[in-house]
């Protein structure tokens, strides 16, 4: 699990004017708690948190929040965005307990190359892009790595067939499905598909104008 110093300034004034003047300055307002302790607002410097956060682990990165000399181990429990530009207006960072555990998403990636789903004209289905386990802070992997080269046309790889860490399990239901297989339609298989439904709607008319005409012979 990755982990680095981020620099936080306190006493920081607050307020909807106070919060334009810090993103003005390419700093952004946040607050810490956790743990019992008072929530603290304080800024950090938007490139600071951008390279503390480009790592693997990214967004479950560990910090190291100093705060006036003091170390807050945290994590980024939620941030805001601007509406338009996406860019983070807020974020809250809770102070965690090192050695207790916790509940993250972590990303699920592939690898491999399916090449009987590819030859079966399908295409791996990536389901479940994020998955939620309980660890400890330092045990939180960067990511799941799921190898999809065995899968065949008929293959789900469910929350249960995850290799997961030590000391780290997921919380939901182990037959949830996470990878899967879709099968692509071809411009062949929908041009017959064409001519059987066409076949078909000729073939009622056809039925139907018997009935009527059988119906004139019987009345006649």
């Amino acid at each position: 699990m990755t982990e680095t110093i981020l620099h936080a300034e306190s006493d920081r004034a607050t307020g909807s004017s106070a919060s334009r003047r810090l993103r003005r300055d390419d700093r952004i307002p946040a607050v810490v708690y956790g743990l019992g302790m008072e929530p603290l607002s304080v800024s950090v410097a938007r490139p600071d948190l951008r390279a503390a956060v480009s790592g693997a682990a990214g967004m479950n990165t560990i910090l190291d929040l100093t705060v006036a000399g003091s170390v807050y181990p945290a994590l980024i429990k939620d941030v805001q965005r601007h509406p338009v530009r996406q860019n983070i207006t807020h974020i809250d960072f809770i102070q965690v307990d090192l050695n207790a555990k916790i509940t993250v998403s972590v990303p699920v990636r592939l690898e491999g190359e399916a090449k009987d789903v590819a030859s079966g004209n399908g295409l791996v289905d990536l389901t479940m892009t994020e998955v939620e386990v309980v660890t400890t802070p330092r045990n939180i992997p960067d990511e799941l790595v799921v190898d999809v080269s065995a899968m065949t046309m008929e293959t789900t790889i469910t929350l249960g067939d995850i290799q997961l860490p030590a000391n780290v399990a997921a919380t939901g239901d182990a037959e949830l499905p996470v990878v899967t297989v879709l099968t692509m339609r071809t411009p062949v298989l929908d041009a017959e598909e064409a001519a059987r439904e066409a076949a078909a709607e000729e073939g009622d008319g056809s039925e139907a104008v018997e009935a009527v005409e059988g119906g004139d012979d019987a009345g006649a």
